[in-house]
């Protein structure tokens, strides 16, 4: 079987040769990672042979991004959202946000103007433009251009049987790159109308954006989209407010796309079991990355809802850090074997994998997710 044979198996609840393996590095641990045996100028991505590959266009308002200040740890710069922010200049860590374009919806009214669809939005060619960020940053190594990139990428992630996915942020996630989650959750209790618009407003270029690359000649398998809703101790807000909000978007998202015969893959950290129901009403084929520490416990889930969603992730990246490796050979021999039962299952780390992990842990983690993950033993 090739990948999306595969992934599509997966995604029907049927069990193929062996379970689907995708997975998340920070830059930082590719930058740990050459210097610890990858070899140079190989991806992990093709090292290891993950089968999902993604494409997507700048959903931005696309404004100029600009270093305003640099020493030898951080990096202060725009953001093509209009907001500033703080970075390691190795990305490894969330940044530090220190500004944000929205303080109302007149600024946002603003913003919205800029978000319409073109084809200039998409990297056609696959060529990476280096902006002034990159340049500075201590990653700048990993900034190469890609073997699946551009219109051309597409082809050839096709011939090579990869499970093709269109990619983007949608939701709540999204409009905190615009409003500051203090002011966000404000405008969820009491300016309901404002943030529809702009789930409303964002998802129709989404949509636009998908059109222009399908009819540019990209073909997409799946899609693959990001919306954090949670965090360690449950969702940021009730499942009312779901379901008045952002409820409908992402019904309207899912089906369109369902429509075109993509299975929906959400990302969204944290705990979210509150909303699997509205997930699933809303036609997701496949959750994840199913955040550990926040509850998300991949076996659990199978057993209550893995006839209706597809799982991805669960694999707690703590276990792969630790000193003893037995802890990471435990997480993997306990969950995937019951997880991929009946099919339903793609192997991904918990979220993505961190810098403190190092290259021959990860190869160990990879030599047991494709033992315990084969089928028919």
């Amino acid at each position: 079987m090739n990948s999306r044979e595969r992934v599509l198996a997966a995604l029907s609840h049927q069990e193929a040769d062996h379970i689907p393996i995708h997975d998340s590095p920070w830059a930082a641990t590719m930058l740990r990672w050459e210097q610890e045996g990858l070899p140079p100028g190989v991806s992990p991505a093709d090292y290891f042979d993950y089968e999902l590959v993604s494409f997507g266009a700048d959903c931005s308002p696309r404004l100029p991004v600009r270093v305003l200040e640099e020493t030898d740890e951080y990096i202060v710069a725009t953001t093509p959202y209009g907001g500033i922010r703080r970075n390691h200049k190795d990305f490894s860590t969330t940044p530090e946000v220190i500004d944000y374009p929205c303080k109302s919806r007149a600024d946002w009214e603003r913003l919205k103007e800029r978000l319409q669809p073109d084809a200039e939005r998409v990297n056609w060619s696959g060529e990476v433009e280096e902006d002034e960020v990159t340049r500075r940053s201590a990653v700048r190594q990993q900034r190469r251009v890609l073997r699946y990139a551009g219109l051309e990428g597409c082809r050839r992630a096709r011939a090579d049987g990869k499970f093709v996915c269109y990619s983007a942020a949608v939701g709540y996630d999204l409009l905190q790159s615009y409003v500051a989650t203090e002011r966000l959750l404000m405008a969820v209790a009491l300016e309901p109308e404002w943030l529809i618009d702009m789930y409303e407003t964002t998802a129709d270029l989404v949509i636009a954006m998908h059109e222009i690359m399908r009819q540019g000649g990209f073909e997409f398998d799946g899609a693959f989209l990001y919306c954090d809703l949670g965090y360690r101790n449950g969702p940021f807000f009730s499942p009312r407010h779901y379901e008045e909000q952002l409820h409908p978007t992402f019904q309207r998202l899912f089906s369109y796309f369902n429509q075109h015969h993509m299975p929906v893959i959400l990302h969204s950290c944290g705990d979210v079991r509150m909303f699997i129901p509205y997930f699933i009403q809303e036609g997701l084929s496949c959750l994840q990355p199913l955040e550990v520490k926040a509850g998300m416990d991949v076996v659990a889930l199978k057993e209550q809802w893995g006839d209706q969603l597809a799982f991805m992730g669960g694999i707690d990246v703590r276990a792969m850090s630790a000193d003893d490796p037995a802890l990471i050979e435990k997480e993997i021999r306990c969950k995937i074997p019951v997880a991929k039962r009946g099919g339903g299952y793609i192997y991904h780390s918990d979220h993505s994998i961190p810098n403190t992990v190092s290259w021959e842990r990860y190869k160990y983690v990879m030599e047991l997710v494709r033992r315990y993950g084969q089928y028919g033993d």
